[in-house]
């Protein structure tokens, strides 16, 4: 049976507040702040755990090797020689945002009947740009069953692909067949348009999809410029429901038309721009969500960050929303602010992959017992702070690695190494 698996990323042992990623603005804010690497990942495996209680099935990725030598080796230069900027760019613990890590195509929208998942490039920020060696080696481990999975490369250079971040799935139900929405960015005002629409048409030939199933859908330059880098920052879906601002898409009204065109079924809900502003939405990242539909009938629920919760203008429209009749009954805020610090969500976090899970290898499925062991490895092995000037601290980067060595041990995973 074809289950949602949330699949997020263990926040990783270099986890540090750089402030790498132009247009993010969390991230180019708290540049030079101290980092918690141990909090941080703790709170995403607690996150992991509630969603567990839930009754959500759950999976989980390695954090990446930091630094990455052999990204600075073709760059011809060593983590003792690197000048700052390459320092921190090979040291990133980004790879964290698992939504970035691929796109996924479940097997009810595919020619071949398999779920294809697609690596991302991530060309346009340089700390991300070297990620997708290590992702492919995990996602290719991962999802072995070739009976079940295809694992694409990256889409070649010079189009920009940053994975699920841009692409939303609408469904009667996550097994069955589905309308796959590519959202891509042209321009973004100071800030870097990162999805190319020639990357996504390169995904939706690559994953076997049927054109009559697919939209591609320009990102507002408005929201890009606002500091919706992502989609996911802006727009949110879960089966038959997308969840997004009005300010979201370039050409709202064309893009509703088309959605309800190829499938009458979608119920779609704005939230007002005079209701709640697009500073509002990507302070509190209102969509940067986990939209889950509960098991046994609980209908479907937001899980959000606690900016969301703490910011009263999106809180009241929140709760109004749920008092109604409307599709999404609960909400559910998470503490994670380390990774809300840094620019990424509850979304941000995780990778949707609808499958059947017993095609999954068993090592990257979660329950409590893995929780705990994993949390354990954390907190006697992660550093408890980072400085960015400790970045090329040769006693700091044998901790990262010895860190990650622990957990790879720990889960099973060692030929990652």
């Amino acid at each position: 049976m074809i289950t949602e698996i949330n699949f997020d990323g263990i926040i990783g042992p270099s986890h540090n507040y750089a402030g790498m990623s132009p247009g993010n603005i969390a991230s180019t804010s708290n540049a030079g702040k101290v980092s918690q690497p141990r909090a941080a990942a703790l709170q995403g495996i607690e996150k992991m755990s509630a969603n567990l209680r839930l009754g959500l099935t759950q999976g989980f990725f390695m954090p990446l090797a930091r630094p990455n030598e052999s990204w600075l080796a073709g760059l011809a230069t060593g983590m003792t020689d690197a000048e700052p900027h390459i320092q921190a760019a090979a040291f990133s613990a980004s790879a964290m945002w698992a939504a970035n890590a691929a796109t996924v195509s479940p097997a009810p929208d595919t020619a071949d009947g398999r779920c294809h998942l697609s690596a991302s490039n991530l060309l346009t920020m340089p700390h991300r740009s070297h990620e997708w060696t290590g992702t492919l080696a995990q996602l290719k481990l991962a999802f072995a069953d070739e009976a079940h999975f295809a694992v694409h490369s990256p889409v070649p250079q010079p189009f920009g692909d940053e994975g699920a971040a841009n692409h939303m799935r609408l469904c009667t139900e996550h097994g069955a067949p589905g309308l796959e929405i590519f959202v891509y960015g042209k321009s973004g005002g100071p800030f870097p348009a990162r999805q190319h629409i020639e990357a996504s048409k390169a995904v939706a030939r690559a994953h076997r999809l049927d054109p009559n199933r697919v939209l591609f859908v320009q990102q507002a330059e408005a929201a890009i410029a606002a500091g919706a880098f992502h989609n996911d920052v802006v727009a949110v879906a879960n089966e038959r429901v997308l969840f997004t601002h009005e300010q979201a898409f370039e050409e709202p009204e064309t893009t509703y038309s088309a959605i309800r065109e190829k499938m009458p079924e979608a119920e779609i809900l704005v939230v007002p721009a005079d209701r709640v502003s697009l500073a509002d939405a990507i302070q509190s990242y209102l969509f940067n969500a986990q939209l889950v539909t509960l098991p046994d009938g609980g209908g479907m629920a937001l899980i959000l960050p606690t900016e969301a919760h703490d910011n009263a203008r999106v809180w009241g429209w929140l709760q109004e929303m749920v008092a109604g009749n409307g599709p999404i009954r609960k909400l559910i805020p998470v503490d994670v602010r380390q990774s809300m610090a840094n620019g990424g969500g509850p979304a941000c976090l995780r990778l949707r992959v609808a499958c059947e899970p017993a095609a999954v290898d068993p090592r990257f499925v979660a329950d409590e017992e893995k929780l705990d062991a994993i949390a354990d490895v954390v907190t006697v092995h992660w550093p408890e702070r980072i400085a960015p000037d400790r970045i090329g601290d040769p006693d700091l980067i044998a901790q990262v690695k010895a860190a990650r060595g622990a957990l790879l041990d720990t889960c099973g995973l060692s030929q990652l190494s």
